[in-house]
């Protein structure tokens, strides 16, 4: 069954270029993973520095994978996630 996250990432508007640029850069990297299915990154409408991710892979095994990645750790953990004011993670399976 396929495995799903939505996260909702919320940063500064002075810090939104930035974290655009690394998700952008992570997107082009995370789709060329064996078990992502979609990575689609969106900018929310009307809400400086709100973003909202919509992420795909064949199985939660593949999303942990994806979680060990370089560029995960790279472009999320130490770029991203420092610049985060909050930050809200769902997990679903797609049914």
């Amino acid at each position: 069954m396929a495995y799903a996250v939505i996260a909702r990432y919320h940063c500064d508007p002075a810090d939104e270029a930035t974290v655009r640029a690394a998700l952008l850069k992570v997107r082009e990297h995370t789709r060329a993973e064996p078990a992502n299915l979609a990575y689609e990154v969106h900018s929310e409408a009307d809400k400086p520095g709100v973003f909202v991710l919509y992420e795909q892979y064949t199985d939660q095994a593949g999303f942990e994978a994806h979680k060990a990645a370089d560029h995960f750790r790279e472009l999320i953990v130490e770029t991203v996630w420092p610049l985060l004011t909050d930050r809200s993670v769902t997990f679903a399976e797609v049914l």
